[in-house]
């Protein structure tokens, strides 16, 4: 039996990463986990993506079909003590495409950014609600 680490790095990533950004060298994940909850009167959506402002992000909506994108580009400048600057970029994008059911109204869909989460609620249409469940009896 080989240890663990024997497959070439690139190969080890694409089945750690979902088959995704195999060479990305930096361990960092781009694309952010999305929680799917059905609530009485609506569906929430929610995505962790700290670092990001509410600006970063881009909702679309085509029949039932989300898209949830984010394309940042930051840049930070150190001065060093003999004068010379060193410029670093930091680059961070993603996109995440999900199906709502149909009994989501997504023309009244609403987003909010709060301590690094992204929630986007779907509000129940109208008459849509789930019948109280019941027990039958056999007879």
């Amino acid at each position: 039996m080989r240890p663990s680490g024997w497959w070439p790095t690139p190969l080890n990533r694409f089945f750690d990463n979902d088959f995704y950004d195999l060479w990305n060298n930096t361990g960092k994940t781009t694309i952010p986990s999305l929680n799917f909850t059905e609530e009485k009167d609506s569906y929430k959506a929610e995505l962790a993506v700290p670092g990001l402002k509410k600006d970063d992000f881009n909702i679309e909506v085509e029949g039932n079909m989300v898209t949830i994108s984010c394309d940042n580009e930051a840049k930070t400048k150190k001065t060093e003590e003999d004068g010379y600057s060193r410029w670093e970029y930091d680059y961070s994008c993603f996109s995440r495409s999900f199906t709502v059911p149909e009994h989501a109204d997504t023309e009244k869909i609403s987003a909010k950014y709060n301590d690094g989460v992204l929630s986007v609620t779907f509000p129940k249409k109208p008459g849509t609600e789930k019948a109280a469940s019941q027990k039958i009896k056999v007879q």
